[in-house]
């Protein structure tokens, strides 16, 4: 084997956090900027932390050229008054009390960073992103959250980079007479240098205002390249209802003169929330009715609203230390999820968020990389920002809402904010706010934090007809996870209803209890098996388990197919409506592949095609609704079902079932899709929105079939080119054809969109997840396509990440190919972007959870991997806990 430069990385663990020995006051910084060398002049202004302990001042620094650096004045000397090494600078007899001023000089080289960590160039632009470890590739500092700092900051540009923006307020500007300019910038509110921010270059303004609750008036300003100034129109709607909604539900202003979004083509990330600065990723701030999606509207409303709401929950309260990621992103997430509720269909919006969760931070939770919301370890911080982090942690806080209603959350949020503001906290922080405010214990609750894994609850039913009491028995149980062999009870709040056979919700009332109301309650679940007896029928109730799916947890229950297709049909929780449909076709599809694995002929369960008839059918119901209801439990989650992963009975029992119901359901469906059409002007509401996505849906499943007639009218659909929704929606339906006007849509396609590069990642990906047997031989020759750039992370994943993540069917081969062809795209992206490549590696994570023949396969990709010479440590840590 390659002698490996990451064989023995060190761990870092939460039981070792210690107070910094130093804190930084003040931080003065002044940028030279040039592409290939830009010089960086740092002022620190420090003291000794009176909780922290003595010793050697560390400065962390990568990847810098230092030229100078002194304490108080005085030239340090390397060896003698410091040390220095890859990761930090130490300086060695730092003054024992007082204040101390360090002044640095380093250069550092943006045009070479390719991994988009730190200051770097994209677009011919300069742009920073500093979480979580970035800021020390820019100067040497104390770069942990736990360390916050005012900053003042100078930038310095030939006055070809016109733009020169920074965090906080703008103090001064003007033209240096020498071909250069420069604009000062001070943010008054101590951040940590994770939130640190520059932007310069040659871009355009598109610009509004907003004035607070308090009256202030404040500029909004969203910058981009020119030519995509006409798509931000939507965004900045979004950032104005966001400021709206975040003063109306939870009493927060905004606190700066001006907020910032600047639009960057090159991110690792979705978005990043410094302060009055925020740098975004172009997919989520650009759309025209032409290129975008309503995915794409969707998507841009939901991240700007969620690094806005970050100013608060993350910026004014930041976290301690790196294992408390989720404070910020669980919080966030969950208000940015309240948010797109508020804006658009409640119901649909929770139905989007719970499938989310269950395909990717399930199987996270069930595989190798599993670990708890707040992890106890790492090697490489970057490899925790994860779904369970974000999406399990935003369930984690629904919870708190869940047990203490929305009045009780709101006043544990009054009392965080009071407590905590300007400062770094932890989760216990949090959770000792909620609990003090409402006055509740809450002490059991920290197991959501400290252990992980997905908690299962079973329920069972016991109906005493002479006495008309139903009992429900709860058993809760979590397997076990790496590190962690046994799990304690948790604290789950299980939200309930019981329905009667007229299909109307009854009281949920418990034996010895008066009067209640009609509708849903909410148990507490503490222990590892508890009963509840429920009085007052005649006949039996069908219980509505979970509604709202009020925990992250996994049900298993006595329902029988009979049952679930009552609650599909009648259940005024839309959630458990939905579900009950879902857990029908589940059920039904298991049985499908059992039966396509013992060579049985399929036939699809009479229920299932009129439980979806019946909800196509309702008038009643949502549209948006509707279409996710006909959509079958997908691939990911149907493994997650089973103890062994057959993925090619999966895939073929699907396929059936989706061929099936658009033979069977084909009047309904065509009565839906032409009952869609519209000659309405775009618009990103939720009614139009759901109705393009029932129309859609219909017409996918019509084509499924092979109807000649949808496809045909697929055809008509995409050269119609109405909206970039309804394209990609006939796009999508003949991708997987051997049709001539499958070939002539999507050389159309790329003729029209050739020169933007975001509409292109939609082309890479409805071919990277066709059903077509030649699917990864053209993803190969899509590497080489001219739009293509490996090191662009948006168009990686668009079609690399695409394909190992979203084609189960081909990138699970038998043979092999997907798992190589993975292995040779994460070793040749780790040579330029890590971040990227250990997210790329995690399909081949769960291994041990297929059959002998792929798991074979999938151990020697990941050996393969593991194998290469200067491996990063990004890509170790998630290969060696793969392997075990």
């Amino acid at each position: 084997m390659a002698d490996n430069s990451v064989a023995t990385p060190s761990l870092i663990e939460l039981k070792n956090y210690a107070p910094p020995p130093y804190l930084v006051d003040l931080v003065d910084l002044t940028f030279k900027l040039d592409p290939a060398t830009t010089e960086v002049k740092a002022r620190l202004s420090m003291q000794r932390n009176p909780a922290g302990q003595g010793g050697p001042l560390r400065l962390e620094g990568r990847k810098l050229d230092l030229k100078s650096i002194n304490l108080n004045g005085k030239d340090l000397a390397e060896g003698v008054d410091y040390t220095r090494d890859a990761e930090a600078l130490t300086i060695l007899n730092p003054p024992a009390d007082g204040r101390i001023v360090i002044n640095s000089v380093v250069e550092i080289h943006p045009d070479k960073n390719s991994e988009l960590e730190g200051l770097y160039v994209s677009s011919n632009n300069f742009c920073t992103q500093c979480e979580a470890q970035g800021f020390r590739k820019i100067t040497y500092f104390p770069d942990r959250p736990d360390v916050m700092a005012r900053y003042t900051v100078t930038l310095i540009a030939p006055t070809d980079y016109p733009v020169l923006l920074s965090n906080g307020n703008k103090i001064g500007e003007g033209d240096l007479g020498d071909g250069t300019h420069f604009a000062r910038w001070e943010d008054p509110f101590p951040k940590p240098s994770y939130l640190f921010a520059l932007v310069a270059g040659t871009l355009t303004a598109t610009r509004d205002s907003f004035t607070t609750r308090s009256g202030r008036k404040v500029a909004l300003e969203i910058w981009t390249v020119a030519v995509d100034a006409d798509k931000t129109d939507y965004a900045m709607d979004s950032l104005k209802r966001s400021m709206t909604w975040d003063e109306e539900v939870y009493g927060l202003e905004y606190d700066l003169d001006t907020f910032m979004i600047v639009a960057v083509s090159d991110f690792n990330m979705g978005a990043m929330e410094n302060k009055g600065l925020n740098v975004f990723n172009t997919k989520y701030v650009l759309a025209r009715p032409d290129t975008a999606t309503d995915g794409d509207y969707q998507g841009i409303e939901a991240v700007i609203a969620h690094e806005y709401f970050h100013n608060w929950t993350g910026n004014r309260v930041t976290c301690r230390d790196w294992f408390q990621l989720s404070l910020k992103e669980g919080l966030t997430v969950f208000r940015d999820q309240e948010f797109s509720s508020d804006m658009n269909s409640a119901a649909v919006k929770r139905i989007s968020d719970v499938r989310g969760l269950r395909a990717v931070q399930f199987p996270e939770d069930a595989g190798p990389m599993a670990h708890p919301v707040r992890p106890a370890s790492y090697i490489e911080i970057n490899n925790f920002y994860t779904p369970t982090v974000y999406n399990k942690g935003a369930e984690v806080v629904r919870m708190y809402q869940t047990l203490l209603g929305k009045d009780g959350f709101r006043k544990g949020m009054d009392l965080y904010f009071q407590r905590h503001d300007g400062q770094a906290v932890t989760c216990d922080d949090f959770r000792a706010a909620m609990a003090d405010a409402n006055g509740a214990d809450l002490s059991q609750f920290e197991r959501w934090y400290d252990q992980a894994g997905t908690p299962t609850v079973e329920v069972s039913q016991e109906w005493d007809a002479g006495a008309g009491v139903l009992s429900l028995t709860f058993k809760q149980s979590c397997a076990a996870s790496p590190g962690q062999s046994e799990k304690r009870p948790y604290h789950i709040p299980f939200a309930l209803g019981l329905i009667g056979t007229d299909g109307a919700d009854l009281p949920v009332r418990l034996e010895n209890e008066g009067p209640v109301d009609a509708g849903t309650r909410v148990l507490d679940l503490r222990e590892a098996s508890q009963t509840f007896r429920f009085t007052g029928f005649k006949d039996r109730p069908t219980p509505s388990l979970l509604r709202g799916f009020s925990a992250p947890v996994k049900l298993v229950s006595d329902l029988k197919a009979d049952d679930l297709a009552f609650l599909a049909a009648h259940d005024s929780d839309s959630f458990a409506r939905w579900e009950a449909g879902q857990t029908l076709a589940a059920q039904h599809l298991l049985q499908l592949a059992a039966d396509w694995r013992a060579g049985r002929v399929l036939t699809l369960s009479p229920a299932v095609v009129e439980a979806m008839r019946l909800t196509l059918v309702d008038k009643s119901l949502d549209q948006a609704f509707i279409a996710l209801s006909l959509a079958l439990p997908a691939e990911s989650y149907l493994a997650e079902l089973v103890s062994e992963i057959d993925i090619e009975a999966i895939v073929e029992a699907r396929n059936f079932a989706r061929r099936t119901l658009g033979a069977e359901l084909q009047k309904e469906l065509r009565a839906a899709y032409q009952a869609g059409k519209s000659d309405e002007a775009f618009a990103p509401t939720a009614d139009q929105a759901g109705k393009r996505a029932l129309k859609n849906a219909a017409l996918d499943l019509l084509c499924a079939a092979g109807d000649a007639q949808a496809l045909d009218e697929a055809a008509a659909q995409y050269r119609a080119q109405a909206n970039m929704t309804d394209v990609l929606a006939a796009l999508g339906c003949l991708v997987d054809t051997d049709r001539r006007d499958r070939v002539e849509a999507l050389a159309d396609f790329e003729k029209r969109w050739k020169h933007d590069t975001l509409v292109m990642d939609k082309w890479f990906t409805l071919q990277a997840l066709s059903r077509r047997s030649d699917t990864l031989a053209e993803v190969r020759k899509l590497l080489s396509h001219p739009s293509f750039d490996a090191k662009n992370p948006n168009k990686l994943r668009s079609l690399v990440g695409a394909f190992t993540s979203g084609n189960r069917q081909y990138f699970h081969a038998g043979d092999g190919s997907g798992y190589r062809f993975l292995a040779e795209q994460v070793v040749a992206t780790d040579k330029v972007n890590k971040q990227l490549a250990a997210r790329l590696v995690l399909p081949l994570g769960p291994w041990r959870r297929f059959d002998k023949q792929r798991q074979d396969l999938m151990r020697a990709a990941l050996e393969q991997i593991k194998g290469t010479e200067g491996l990063s440590k990004d890509v170790y840590e998630i290969v060696s806990k793969s392997l075990g």
